[in-house]
């Protein structure tokens, strides 16, 4: 029997937000002996050799001579290989994965505003809400530092406004291409850029200080950046972005045990307190949620 699609998404999205929950220690594991952004440039190399692989597997390399795949992916990779993940890794210098993977939560607003506001759509009295518990979650993580401002906080919060364009030029170039091929050439995209960005920041490491990292950056490589996008971007062909998302809230939970267990960075009161005005904001805004009933007119 063929699977409901609208089911396989599900599947998929919880597979990868198994995975993903990860992500945030990993690449902290990583920064014990290189700069983030060598730490995002390798993870990125090693995520297009596995795509790379896939692809040379499954001789789909006649559709890397589509012009229109090409603006798409590049598109992507401005919004997300580059501004979002640069943000996000610079960030994670600066704060906890827990905060991380709590402010990153965020996104499903700034993917209700992309998705839905920016077209026009009227907003129902429950995404108003959603809305609010949102932004009240992120207010909470952000509260505590406000005195001395953590600009990680800041940079992960500012990266969320990039994800929603490179999903949504994800989601146009899945129409046509395999996900492999779309991921593919993001990572051969964002190389050079990566490269580029770490000269400019005078960010080096040597070969020993890659040595020591190598495992966490392969893990992030061939595992999360290319195992779990790779599941993210089937997720998205299946189901809306912002349902994607709303079906991995519970993934900062899952970050904060992690964080507790191999970092022994016990949840404080300020990550629980936002954490759950969050998640319920994030399935109000999906409509997964219905707290009010709206008044329909004949």
């Amino acid at each position: 029997m063929t699977q409901n699609p609208e089911r396989k998404g599900e599947v998929l999205i919880f597979f990868e937000v198994l995975i993903w929950a990860f992500f945030p220690i990993i690449t902290v594991f990583s920064y014990v002996a290189i700069p983030s952004l060598v730490s995002l440039l390798f993870a990125t190399i090693f995520s297009g050799i596995f795509f790379l692989a896939i692809t040379a597997y499954k001789g789909t390399w006649k559709e890397l001579m589509n012009p229109l795949l090409w603006k798409y992916a590049a598109l992507a990779t401005f919004f997300i290989a580059i501004c979002f993940y640069s943000l996000y890794f610079v960030g994670l210098t600066k704060t906890t994965p827990g905060n991380a993977s709590i402010i990153a939560l965020f996104e499903v607003f700034t993917s209700f505003l992309f998705f839905n506001v920016f077209k026009g759509q009227k907003i129902s009295t429950n995404r108003k809400l959603g809305a609010l518990l949102v932004i009240l979650g992120a207010c909470i993580v952000l509260l505590p530092n406000m005195k001395g401002i953590n600009a990680g906080d800041f940079y992960i919060l500012t990266a969320t406004f990039f994800a929603p364009a490179g999903n949504y030029f994800t989601q146009k170039a899945r129409k046509f291409a395999t996900s492999e091929n779309i991921l593919f050439l993001r990572s051969l995209i964002a190389i050079p850029f990566l490269y580029i960005l770490t000269l400019m920041l005078h960010m080096h490491a040597s070969a020993s200080d890659i040595r020591s990292s190598f495992i966490f950056l392969a893990i992030n490589g061939f595992i999360i950046f290319g195992l779990s996008k790779l599941l993210w971007v089937e997720t998205i062909h299946y189901i809306s972005v912002t349902k994607a998302i709303a079906l991995s809230s519970t993934g900062p939970l899952l970050t904060l045990l992690l964080s507790w267990a191999f970092l022994h960075q016990m949840p404080n009161v300020w990550q629980i307190g936002a954490v759950i005005p969050m998640i319920f904001g994030v399935l109000l805004l999906t409509d997964q949620l219905v707290l009010l009933r709206e008044n329909s007119s004949v």
